[in-house]
């Protein structure tokens, strides 16, 4: 992407910024191991059309040449939609093998998943067929199950599953999430991830958050000195918002306006609202502070 095109995405505060108290001015002084770079996609929405797949596959690679991340995360979205009443068995799997080869470019690197409300199909035969449901999309993001943990490099990762009623976890998975946090060491940083914005601003424009938001806050707020911050997609809309020292980011989609021309072409190719089609990069400091940087990618 040239300058011109980064600056105009930038104008809207959303890419390139570092989150307050974050160390953004010290970088000088900062040595590469005193952080882990992880890099965000999400809402890919994966589909043969409009040059999807080469072109997620060259933003793929510029990720991997520009920032040399340690580790991606997905929050979801993966392909364009197995949620549809009128997809059938060919499209989906389709749309995996899309998804798979596309993945080939970053093979050499771990990628940890949540489920999308796009990626299940729940149109199959039976609630016996091996695809039905969530399970499937389990075993193609080679998940450890739907939700699951995860420790690398002294922080700690929560990814949670709030495709259940209402947007929201289900009590199973809100015990173990107490659990979870309750074992860990005092003041281990935490980042938890989730397909849809748990709190932030673009819940408000255009819905789409959980609906126990203010359980969860509550319970992030007890643990306090762990949780640091959380991720997520699912509104193809780019916010970062602060709240109980939380840092809630919602960061936008790598499909934009779902790889077409987008509803804001006076302010670029791809848009949908104000945000343009991108990626975020966060820096996990050890002790906890934490950057989230959103890129629009060009593509």
């Amino acid at each position: 992407m040239n300058r011109k095109n980064f600056i105009k995405g930038s104008a809207l505060g959303l890419a390139g910024i570092a989150l307050p108290g974050s160390g953004y001015f010290e970088k000088e002084r900062i040595s590469k191991k005193d952080f882990i770079t992880v890099a965000h996609i999400t809402d890919v929405h994966i589909r043969p059309g409009d040059n999807a797949p080469a072109r997620f596959k060259e933003c793929l690679k510029m990720i991997i040449r520009k920032h040399q991340p340690d580790f991606f995360l997905n929050t979801g979205d993966s392909i364009q939609d197995a949620s549809y009443d009128d997809v059938v068995r060919e499209q989906v799997v389709s749309q995996w093998q899309i998804w798979d080869n596309c993945l080939e470019v970053i093979k050499q690197y771990e990628m940890y998943s949540c489920i999308g409300n796009h990626d299940p199909w729940w149109k199959a035969p039976s609630k016996e067929d091996e695809m039905f449901g969530k399970e499937y999309v389990v075993k193609r993001l080679k998940m450890p199950g739907r939700y699951y943990g995860f420790s690398r490099q002294g922080w700690h990762f929560i990814v949670l599953d709030g495709n259940n009623a209402n947007v929201s976890l289900d009590d199973e998975q809100f015990n173990w999430l107490q659990k979870e946090l309750e074992q860990l060491p005092d003041h281990k940083p935490v980042l938890i991830m989730s397909h849809y914005p748990i709190l932030g601003t673009t819940p408000v424009l255009v819905g789409g958050g959980h609906s126990d938001f203010k359980k969860l806050k509550d319970l992030f707020y007890k643990h306090r000195d762990k949780v640091k911050v959380c991720l997520s997609g699912h509104n193809h809309l780019s916010d970062t918002t602060l709240y109980n020292n939380v840092y809630y980011c919602c960061n936008g989609a790598m499909s934009g306006f779902w790889w077409g021309r987008g509803d804001q072409e006076s302010a670029g190719p791809g848009y949908y609202l104000e945000t343009p089609p991108g990626y975020a990069v966060l820096k996990l400091f050890t002790g906890g502070r934490v950057e989230n940087q959103y890129i629009p990618h060009g593509f």
